[in-house]
Formats: structure tokens, C-alpha cells, sequence
């Protein structure tokens, strides 16, 4: 999941394909320049790497609007395929991991009191105003249902809800996050 030079347009590339389900560079340059968003993913990757892209993207990042509603720090490492659902508001933790395709969506906040926050399994849907506290593992596929506290650990392929947030049920979990899925063979 940690972003380098080399792959951070793939990063980005996989972000816009997650609102938009395409990712050509005409694409690309055009939803820059009209997407508030877009412009936030592309501060925040930049901003991750080192180098004169890194460097570049720190400028952006400062003169990002949108990372006054959207709080997730550079440094979180965070995979592909990243979905934030109406623009937020979103707070991240810097320690928190969010694997690939998972979709937070408004007012979810990811922190910690400790050292440590959440970590966040590939295919994941957050609904909105869902809490995740402290250093709990989310697994692969799951849905958290709005308004949901999560303080333990959720399986794999799972649906939880409630609060503090219980697993309900297995049936077809991650349904949210099928559509405009980013897979390593999308270019």
C-alpha cells in the first residue's frame, strides 16, 4: 500500500476511475481542473511521495480547499481505488490503514486516542456517520452500516451495524463498493 514515484499516477488513475469508471489522461486533466475532489485525491498522492512530485503535491496539498472538509493527512497509507462518498466531511488518523476500494462515506470519522487506529480491509463500504475507534481490523468485503460505533473487530465479509457494532448477517456484503471496482489489470 505505501505509494513511491513510480506508481503514484496509478494511484490517482484508480481513485478517478472509482467516481467516474474511466481514467484516460484527457479524462484525467479534465476532472483536475473541474472536480474539487479530484483535485484533493491528486494533493494527497503527490503529497505522499518523495522527490520534486512530492514536493509538488505539498504545494497543492496547502492550497487545497477541500482538505478543510476532507481530513485525512498525506501520510495515512492508504490503497487504491479510494471513494469518498459526497465530498465528506471525513476525519482519517494518520496511523489508520484503508486498504484498496474501500469507500468512506460523509461525516465518518477513523481516529484514535493511542497510538494506533483502524485498519481497513480491501472492498469496504463505511456508511455515513460511522465511528471506527481505536486499533480495530476491519477484514476484506465488508459493509458498516450508518451510524455505526465500531470499537472490535469485524471478519471478513461481514455486514455490522448498530453501536456499538455487531455483525448481522453475511448475505452480500461490500455490495456498495461493486460498482467501478479498480483492479490491477485496469489501465
Amino acid at each position: 500500500m505505501a505509494v513511491n514515484r513510480k506508481n503514484v499516477m496509478k494511484y490517482i488513475k484508480s481513485d478517478v476511475f472509482r467516481y467516474y469508471g474511466k481514467c484516460s489522461a484527457g479524462h484525467l486533466i479534465k476532472c483536475y481542473f473541474t472536480d474539487a475532489l479530484v483535485r484533493f485525491h491528486f494533493a494527497l498522492r503527490l503529497a505522499s511521495v518523495n522527490g520534486i512530485r512530492g514536493k509538488i503535491g505539498k504545494v497543492l496539498w496547502k492550497m487545497n480547499r477541500t482538505k478543510k472538509r476532507i481530513a485525512i493527512p498525506y501520510s495515512t497509507r492508504i490503497g487504491y481505488g479510494l471513494y469518498i462518498a459526497h465530498s465528506g466531511p471525513v476525519v482519517v488518523n494518520p496511523t489508520a490503514l484503508i486498504g484498496n476500494n474501500v469507500t468512506l462515506s460523509q461525516f465518518t470519522t477513523i481516529g484514535s486516542n493511542h497510538e494506533k487506529a483502524a485498519t481497513i480491509g480491501d472492498c469496504t463500504y463505511i456508511g455515513p456517520n460511522c465511528c471506527i475507534v481505536e486499533d480495530v481490523v476491519i477484514g476484506k468485503n465488508v459493509t458498516i452500516g450508518a451510524g455505526s460505533v465500531v470499537t472490535k473487530d469485524i471478519p471478513d465479509n461481514a455486514t455490522a451495524c448498530g453501536n456499538y457494532a455487531k455483525v448481522i448477517n453475511y448475505n452480500d456484503p461490500g455490495r456498495y463498493t461493486q460498482e467501478n471496482r479498480w483492479t490491477d489489470c485496469e489501465e
